[in-house]
């Protein structure tokens, strides 16, 4: 997938929170979108996922060279945030059942391979509302990385991880990078030390 933003911009009642941003995503990339705290990283994410539209400019989402339909973006990417909530009454196994009823599993894995990854396996019959912070981040990111998208939105992605879980996301997230669209919303370097561009939204005010 490759994206062109064209004069985005957002505010909420009077306030910009960023305008005037022009750029191209484009697929087998990795891009960090940075910026102090109310910039509008997570904002940004949400609009490119077509969550909320911009106020103005707008998007063009182009895959093989068609341009998709902005009602159907949703089919072709994944976010991942601290603020997207799994269902709690879920036990680790329904979770992943439904995930992956609405989504492919990468090629060449399967759910129990993905178990083993996230190192969950002694939780799969736990619910998940019994499930710490961290491993429900942990959840969150192999959900994200073992599903079939074109483009992958990560916001925040080490919230909640221990020292072993970041170095956990570190090394697993150099791999989901392959044929596929990566964006980051991110402050801390470490976390988007695998991408090749930096967009500081401070430079869009």
């Amino acid at each position: 997938m490759e994206i062109k933003a064209t004069g985005l911009g957002k505010k909420f009642n009077y306030h910009w929170i960023f305008k005037n941003l022009d750029f191209e995503f484009k697929i087998n990339n990795a891009y960090a979108i940075t910026g102090p705290n109310g910039s509008g990283k997570s904002t940004l994410l949400q609009i490119i996922s077509g969550y909320i539209t911009p106020t103005t400019g707008g998007l063009t989402h182009t895959l093989q060279g068609n341009n998709l339909d902005p009602n159907h973006i949703y089919r072709h990417l994944v976010l991942v945030a601290p603020y997207l909530k799994l269902v709690e009454e879920f036990t680790l196994m329904e979770q992943l059942n439904f995930h992956f009823q609405f989504k492919t599993i990468k090629t060449g894995w399967n759910i129990s391979d993905i178990i083993e990854i996230m190192e969950l396996k002694d939780s799969i019959h736990k619910q998940i509302k019994y499930f710490s912070s961290g491993m429900k981040q942990r959840l969150k990111l192999g959900l994200g990385f073992y599903s079939q998208c074109e483009l992958l939105l990560l916001d925040e992605p080490t919230s909640n991880l221990d020292e072993p879980g970041i170095q956990w996301y570190l090394d697993y997230v150099k791999k989901s990078l392959s044929d596929r669209l990566v964006i980051i919303s991110s402050n801390r370097k470490q976390e988007y030390s695998c991408c090749q561009q930096e967009i500081s939204l401070k430079n869009y005010k």
